[in-house]
């Protein structure tokens, strides 16, 4: 900065103020300044300028979601960084894969570089390892799934009511016998959509059918447990998807088999090309646009300087219709 400074002809202060494109600079003093900067390929140590700032911010949030290549969280890291781009915050993303002490390391990770708050997808069943942060005032904002044993702002599905509206839809299509095909019991939306699929089942008076199969992870899995079930004496006429891999899963199973067009499938959150498919995939959509949306809004808010107690927010879903869901019973 020094040697900018001096092949411009202004002081280290005037320097500083350009960079930060602060005011009270004239426009024939700003454009010397930024001809010395290009002329010696000055670039700014933003650390060093964060270390210095009065109010400690760094300009980073970190963003901690489930898997980087899922659509769902995808469309999470989009929306935060829409919503963080015009306040000129940077976001840091990294992946879990459902692993509690990854999930840890990299807040911890986080937290040193001196992020100004979180955002969190958690895989983790406890998270009072983050106690000490709230408390000291680090500002963040749970995803998906609320956190547990931590007061903090959260942003979640109406897992639940979404699940059962999708087995509800299979139900008045004649279907009885309706297969579950869920995630690991230990995520909070796999649990909260099998008790919607209960729910719809008990509604309709249908109970345990014996098709329910949990601990499902991965598109692979899941196409393995669809074939298992259409392998039974007595197999299901649908299939409900509790995640959108998940979904992709059973349809390969059902192309597979060649079954595509006699077994009805929905699934829960949508994913790219699911209407091109033959037939298009019904699915309980979320909007994780709006979720990340809200999520990074919240954070900001606390950020500012909102202290209202926290809050858990509950978005809706919607059923859409494409196909796959609407193949009536046969028997």
């Amino acid at each position: 900065m020094r040697d900018v400074a001096a092949l411009a002809g202004v002081s280290l202060k005037t320097v500083s103020r350009v960079i930060n494109d602060e005011p009270a600079v004239s426009a024939d003093v700003r454009a010397r300044v930024q001809r010395a900067i290009v002329q010696l390929d000055f670039r700014p140590n933003l650390t060093a300028s964060n270390l210095r700032r009065a109010d400690g911010k760094t300009a980073t949030v970190g963003l901690v979601v489930e898997d980087l290549a899922n659509p769902y969280s995808a469309a999470i890291i989009r929306a935060v960084e829409d919503t963080a781009r015009p306040r000129g915050v940077t976001v840091v993303a990294g992946s879990v894969d459902e692993d509690p002490v990854r999930e840890r390391a990299l807040v911890e990770e986080f937290i040193s570089r001196r992020v100004d708050g979180l955002i969190v997808v958690p895989a983790a069943t406890d998270h009072s390892y983050l106690v000490s942060e709230r408390r000291s005032g680090l500002p963040m904002v749970f995803v998906d799934r609320p956190p547990r044993n931590l007061d903090a702002d959260a942003v979640v599905a109406a897992n639940r009511d979404g699940a059962a509206s999708g087995v509800a839809h299979l139900v008045a299509r004649g279907h009885r016998r309706i297969a579950f095909v869920g995630d690991l019991p230990s995520i909070w939306t796999a649990t909260e959509r099998h008790a919607g699929y209960i729910d719809a089942m008990r509604q309709a008076s249908l109970g345990d059918t014996g098709l329910t199969r949990l601990g499902v992870h991965g598109a692979d899995a899941a196409a393995d447990a669809v074939i298992e079930l259409l392998g039974n004496t007595d197999p299901p006429t649908a299939v409900f998807a509790a995640q959108n891999v998940l979904a992709i899963g059973a349809f390969r199973a059902l192309r597979q088999l060649d079954r595509r067009a006699d077994v009805a499938l929905v699934g829960f959150d949508d994913f790219p090309l699911a209407d091109l498919l033959d037939p298009g995939v019904t699915v309980v959509a979320q909007d994780p646009l709006a979720i990340g949306r809200l999520a990074a809004e919240i954070l900001f808010s606390r950020l500012d300087g909102d202290r209202a107690p926290s809050r858990t927010h509950v978005m809706p879903t919607r059923l859409i219709e494409r196909g796959s869901g609407e193949i009536p019973a046969t028997s």
